[in-house]
C-alpha cells in the first residue's frame, strides 16, 4: 500500500498532514456509532489545495472525506480513505446587508454566527441542539434545521449562494453570474443530466407530487430533489442539492445565507402531562397559540436527566407514563409577547396539564431549560450498560399522528427488548428524535438491531408515509432504505446524479447512495468500558470547541476515543501499537491538556476530562516524585522565596542585558532541556509582604480576611509603573471604607492548585488542610469572608472540601469563601463613588469565571465602570493552566490566538481579567497589558 502521508506532501505541507497512529485512532469516531480509521487526515487550508486533493483522490483511486466537527450522527464524517479536516482554517464569518445575510466558511461554528449577527437582532435559520459545536460546514451539508426553524427556515430554504467545488476540480459560486455559462460550457454532461432530470420530474406528475408531498414536513432522506421543481437553471439546482448531500457531491466552500429575526423576548416553560398522548394532543393548540417551540420529551427521556443539577423537582415525581413539552412564545417587544401569553391562556383549559405552567423571562433560566433539552441524547448515553453505543433516529410524520406513531414505536422498544429507550423532538413539525442503547459484541445483537430498525422503516414509511431522517442526513444507517422510502424511479434519479458528479464514488462513498443492503450493519463502534471518567462519553464533541488544545493536540472527546484504543489494543495483546499509541498520548493527551475543565461545561453529562488527566499525571509519579512534592508543601515559604529570589534575579538579567535577555535565555535553554520554563516579561516581582503586615494600612475594624495568592505574593507587580496587586486591592478597599486582614502567617500557605494540577495528591491533601485549618483562625471561625485575589485559586480552594479531613471539612463548610468580583460586586461597588467611567474596554473571563457562574457579575462590574465593553465571542480557556503555558508555550499561542486575532481588530482603553497567569498569556498574544479588574474599579473611583 503506499504511503499516502508522504504522497500528500506533494500537495499540502506536512505540518497539516497528520498521519501518526494517534492522529488516525482519534479522527475515527464522529458522534454516530460507525468506526473508519482513516489512511490519514488532512488540513487544506484553500480551494487550490481542495481541488489538488481531488486530483490526488482520482489518481491514487482513494476515497475523500471531509469534516468539519464532527457532531454528525449517522457516519457522515469518518473515513477510511483520507480525512480532510476543516475545523481550523476555515472559520471565516461577514455579516452583510445590515444583518439580513450573513457570509460563512464550512469551519465557522453556528453559534459564532449567530453572535457576530445577535447585534442586528438576526440569527440563522437552523438552529440544532449542538449549534454551540457544530460547524456551518455540517449544518449545511446535512440540511440542519433544529428546535424553531421548522421546514421554511432550514439550511436550504436560507441559503442564497454557495461556492463549490465539484470532484472534477471545476469551482463555480452561484453570486456570480458569470459562472452559469462557465458551468454549461465546462460541465456540458452534468449540466445535461441535471436538466434531463428536471424534464423527467416536471413530466411526470405522481413523482413531482410525491416529491411535493414529502418535503412539506421535514425530510432528508437521500439528495433535495425538491431542487428541481423550486429551480431551473441547473447551476442553481445542484448548488440546493450539495445542501443536504453529507459531502457527497463536493465541496462547499463558501455560503451565503438569509437570516431569521432573532426575538429579543422570550418566555418558556415546561409542561406536564399525564401521558405522551395528552402531550401531543396539545401541539396543534399550542403552535396555533404561537408557539415558536414546542418540544416534546417523553418520561424515559425526563428520567435521563432528573439528577441534573438545577432540574425541576416535579420531574422525580412524575408518573411512569407521564410527558413534558417545553414551550417557548418569542416576540419583538413584552406587549407582543403578552398578547402571545394572553392566547396560551386562551387554550390552557383545554389542555391536560398535570401542574399549573410556570413561564419565565430569565435568559438562565431559560438557557438552562434548552440545555436540558439539548442534553436528552448524550444523558442517556451516559446511562447506558457498559460496552453498548447510543443509536439516535431521527423520523417525522404528520403532527395529526404523532401520538399514534410514538404508542407504536413505545410497542417496539417492547418487542425488541429496548428498555431504557427514550423519545424526544420537535413535536410542532412531527419530528421526533429516539434513542436506544445497543451492544455490537455479538451476531444475535446485531441481528436484534437489524429486525428492530427495518421494523421501524417499515412503520413510519408503510403505516405513517413519513421520513426516515427528518433532519440528521441519510449517512449510513439509513442510505440502505433510500429506495424503500422514495421508491425506484426517484431513487434512481438520485443515483443518476451520484453517478455523472463523482463517477469513481470517491466523494465521501457509502453515504446516501449504498448498494449494499446491510451498510448500516458495517463498521459498527465499540464503546468498551475504560474508565469511571470518560464511559459515561458517547463522543458527540459538544465539548471540542471549549478545548484550548484542540488547534494542536487532542480535544476532550479525541482523548477518550485514543483512552479507548489502547484498551483495545491492550485485550488484542498488540504490543507495538500499544506502544506506540501510549508514548504518543503522553504529549498529545497528557502534556497538552490545561485542565481547566472547561469541557465539562459544555458537555451535557459534566464529563471533565481534566479530572481524568490529571489522575494519570497522579498515577505516572514515582514515590520519589511525589515525596519532593510533599516536602515543597510543607516547606512552601522558604520555596516561595527562592522563588521570588528567582524572579528578582531574572529581572535584574533584563534590566542589565537588555528586556529580553531572560526570555532569549530559557528559550536556548528549552532546546537542551525541554523541561525548562520560559520566560516571560509579564513576570513582575511583588515587594515583600512583611511591610504590609501590622502597619496599620487598615484603620478600619476588618469585615474580609485578604488572602492576597501565592502567585499575588511572588510576581504579582505591575508590567508598567503602577501599583501591585496588593496595592491596588489596599487602595480600592480603603477607598470603601471596608476594613481587611492580611494575615501575618499567609506565606506559608497555599490554594494548592499547583499540586493538584499535576496530580501530587499527598501534597495537595497537606496544603488544603493546612490552609484551610489557617483560614478557620484567621476569618474568626467563619465570621470573616476570605477574598482571593485570583479567581483560578479561588476555584481551587472553594473545590477542596473532597480532600479535607473530617475536621476540617467542618470547618471548611463554615468558611465563605469568595474571589475578587465577587468582592468588587458586593461588597465595593454598592460602597464607591465613580468618578470616571472609561471609553472602551475589553474582558477576558478566566475559565474558574465560567465555572463558577461568575462571568455576568465580572461582565457587570465592566459596564459600571466602561462606556462600552466587549466580551470577546472566541474568549475561551488561554492554556496557561498555572504554569503549563511556561512549559508548552504552544499550548497557550494556539489556545489564545482566536481571541487575540478578535481583540487585536480594534484599540480598546483597558484590558481586563482577573488571573496573573491568564493576564501573562493574554498580554503575549494580544501584545497589550492585560490586568485585573480591580485595577479598573481603583483608577474610577
Amino acid at each position: 500500500m503506499p504511503n499516502f502521508a508522504k504522497l500528500l506532501e506533494s500537495i499540502i505541507p506536512a505540518d497539516r498532514i497528520k498521519a501518526r497512529l494517534i492522529d488516525l485512532v482519534s479522527y475515527a469516531s464522529d458522534a454516530g456509532f460507525y468506526y473508519l480509521r482513516p489512511t490519514a487526515v488532512v488540513q487544506p487550508v484553500s480551494e487550490d489545495e481542495v481541488k489538488s486533493l481531488f486530483q490526488f483522490s482520482h489518481q491514487y483511486k482513494i476515497p475523500v472525506t471531509f469534516r468539519a466537527a464532527g457532531t454528525s450522527l449517522s457516519g457522515q464524517s469518518i473515513s477510511d480513505g483520507i480525512l480532510v479536516d476543516l475545523s481550523q482554517h476555515w472559520n471565516f464569518v461577514r455579516v452583510e446587508d445590515k444583518g439580513d445575510t450573513v457570509r460563512v466558511h464550512p469551519g465557522v461554528i453556528g453559534a459564532v454566527v449567530n453572535s457576530e449577527l445577535r447585534k442586528y437582532g438576526r440569527k440563522i435559520g437552523p438552529d440544532p441542539a449542538s449549534i454551540n459545536s457544530a460547524m456551518m460546514g455540517g449544518i449545511i451539508s446535512n440540511n440542519a434545521s433544529g428546535m424553531c426553524c421548522g421546514v421554511s427556515k432550514n439550511s436550504y430554504h436560507t441559503i442564497k449562494h454557495v461556492k463549490f467545488v465539484l470532484p472534477n476540480g471545476k469551482m463555480y459560486f452561484t453570486e456570480n453570474k458569470e459562472d452559469y455559462l462557465r458551468f454549461k460550457t465546462e460541465c456540458p454532461t452534468i449540466y445535461d443530466e441535471i436538466s434531463s432530470i428536471r424534464a423527467k420530474i416536471l413530466g411526470n406528475n405522481e413523482i413531482y407530487e410525491l416529491i411535493r408531498h414529502k418535503y412539506k414536513t421535514k425530510n432528508t432522506v437521500g439528495y433535495a430533489v425538491n431542487a428541481f421543481i423550486d429551480y431551473e437553471d441547473p447551476l442553481d439546482i445542484l448548488a440546493h442539492v450539495l445542501v443536504g448531500a453529507e459531502g457527497t457531491l463536493g465541496f462547499i466552500a463558501e455560503a451565503v445565507l438569509n437570516t431569521v429575526p432573532d426575538y429579543p423576548v422570550k418566555s418558556t416553560a415546561l409542561l406536564y402531562f399525564p401521558s405522551i398522548y395528552a402531550a401531543c394532543q396539545a401541539i396543534v393548540p399550542l403552535t396555533e397559540s404561537g408557539a415558536e417551540a414546542v418540544e416534546l420529551m417523553d418520561r424515559a427521556s425526563l428520567s435521563s436527566i432528573e439528577l441534573m443539577k438545577g432540574v425541576p423537582a416535579i420531574i422525580k415525581t412524575l408518573p411512569d407514563t407521564a410527558a413534558a413539552l417545553l414551550v417557548e412564545y418569542q416576540g419583538n417587544t413584552v406587549g407582543e409577547l403578552k398578547l402571545k401569553a394572553d392566547n396560551f391562556l386562551a387554550v390552557a383549559p383545554q389542555l391536560s396539564l398535570i401542574d399549573t405552567p410556570v413561564f419565565t423571562e430569565d435568559p438562565y433560566e431559560q438557557a438552562f431549560l434548552w440545555k436540558v433539552r439539548k442534553g436528552m441524547f448524550p444523558s442517556v448515553g451516559s446511562v447506558r450498560a457498559s460496552g453498548t453505543t447510543v443509536i439516535l433516529e431521527d423520523i417525522a410524520v404528520p403532527v395529526s399522528r404523532l401520538g399514534d406513531a410514538i404508542l407504536d414505536l413505545h410497542e417496539l422498544f417492547i418487542k425488541h427488548h429496548y428498555t431504557n429507550a427514550i423519545i424526544f423532538g420537535h413535536a410542532k413539525d412531527g419530528n421526533i428524535h429516539f434513542v436506544v442503547t445497543q451492544a455490537f459484541d455479538t451476531a444475535a445483537e446485531i441481528a436484534r438491531y437489524d429486525v428492530f430498525l427495518k421494523e421501524v422503516v417499515s412503520l413510519v414509511v408503510d403505516k405513517y408515509q413519513g421520513a426516515l431522517k427528518a433532519e440528521h442526513g441519510t449517512g449510513r444507517n439509513m442510505a440502505p432504505f433510500v429506495e424503500t422510502e422514495w421508491g425506484t424511479e426517484v431513487y434512481q434519479i438520485m443515483k443518476a446524479l451520484k453517478q455523472v458528479i463523482d463517477p469513481q464514488n470517491l466523494l465521501n462513498p457509502g453515504v446516501i447512495i449504498n448498494n449494499d443492503k446491510n451498510a448500516h450493519l458495517q463498521a459498527l463502534k465499540d464503546l468498551p468500558k475504560v474508565e469511571e471518567e470518560v464511559d459515561k462519553c458517547m463522543e458527540c464533541g459538544f465539548c471540542e470547541y471549549k478545548c484550548p488544545s484542540r488547534n494542536i493536540t487532542l480535544t476532550p472527546r479525541r482523548r477518550i476515543v485514543v483512552r479507548r484504543e489502547l484498551l483495545k489494543l491492550s485485550r488484542k495483546g498488540d504490543t507495538a501499537p500499544y506502544k506506540e499509541l501510549l508514548k504518543q498520548y503522553q504529549y498529545d493527551g497528557l502534556d497538552t491538556c490545561a485542565v481547566d475543565g472547561l469541557c465539562a461545561t459544555a458537555c451535557p453529562v459534566d464529563i471533565n476530562t481534566g479530572s481524568l488527566v490529571k489522575r494519570l499525571r497522579r498515577e505516572n509519579h514515582s514515590a520519589f516524585a511525589n515525596g519532593v512534592a510533599l516536602r515543597i508543601a510543607k516547606n512552601f515559604k522558604p520555596v516561595t522565596k527562592v522563588v521570588k529570589v528567582g524572579v528578582y534575579a531574572a529581572t535584574t538579567i533584563n534590566k542589565i542585558f537588555g528586556q529580553n535577555a531572560m526570555v532569549n535565555l530559557t528559550k536556548v535553554a528549552k532546546r537542551i532541556i525541554p523541561a525548562v520554563p520560559l520566560w516571560s516579561n509579564q513576570i513582575i516581582p511583588t515587594k515583600n509582604l512583611s511591610s504590609y503586615l501590622n502597619s496599620g494600612f487598615s484603620t478600619n475594624i476588618p469585615s474580609v480576611v485578604y488572602y492576597p495568592t501565592c502567585i499575588s505574593r511572588v510576581m504579582g507587580g505591575a508590567a508598567t509603573d503602577r501599583k501591585n496587586i496588593i496595592d491596588t486591592f489596599i487602595s480600592i478597599s480603603n477607598k470603601a471604607g471596608m476594613g481587611f486582614l492580611i494575615p501575618s502567617e499567609i506565606q506559608s500557605t497555599c490554594c494548592g492548585q499547583i499540586f493538584s494540577s499535576k496530580g501530587f495528591t499527598l501534597a495537595y491533601q497537606h496544603t488544603v488542610n493546612d490552609t484551610i485549618s489557617k483560614l478557620w483562625e484567621w476569618s474568626s471561625q467563619g465570621a470573616l469572608p476570605v477574598v482571593m485575589d485570583i479567581t483560578s485559586c479561588t476555584l481551587t480552594l472553594q473545590d477542596c472540601a473532597h480532600a479535607l479531613t473530617p475536621e476540617n471539612k467542618q470547618k471548611f463548610d463554615a468558611i465563605k469563601i469568595i474571589d475578587s468580583v465577587d468582592y468588587v460586586k458586593d461588597y465595593l461597588l454598592p460602597k464607591l463613588n465613580i468618578l470616571k467611567k472609561k471609553d472602551k474596554i475589553v474582558l477576558h473571563p478566566v475559565c474558574s469565571l465560567q465555572k463558577m457562574g461568575l462571568e455576568a457579575k465580572f461582565l457587570n462590574i465592566a459596564q459600571q465602570l466602561a462606556y462600552e465593553v466587549k466580551m470577546p465571542v472566541h474568549a475561551g480557556c488561554c492554556g496557561m493552566a498555572g504554569d503549563r503555558g511556561f512549559m508548552f508555550p504552544e499550548l497557550t499561542a494556539s489556545a489564545t490566538k482566536p481571541e487575540a486575532d478578535e481583540v487585536k481588530d480594534e484599540e480598546y482603553d483597558g484590558y481586563y481579567s482577573s488571573g496573573k497567569t491568564c493576564e501573562i498569556a493574554l498580554s503575549e498574544a494580544v501584545g497589550k497589558n492585560y490586568e485585573s479588574i480591580v485595577y479598573l474599579l481603583d483608577e474610577c473611583s
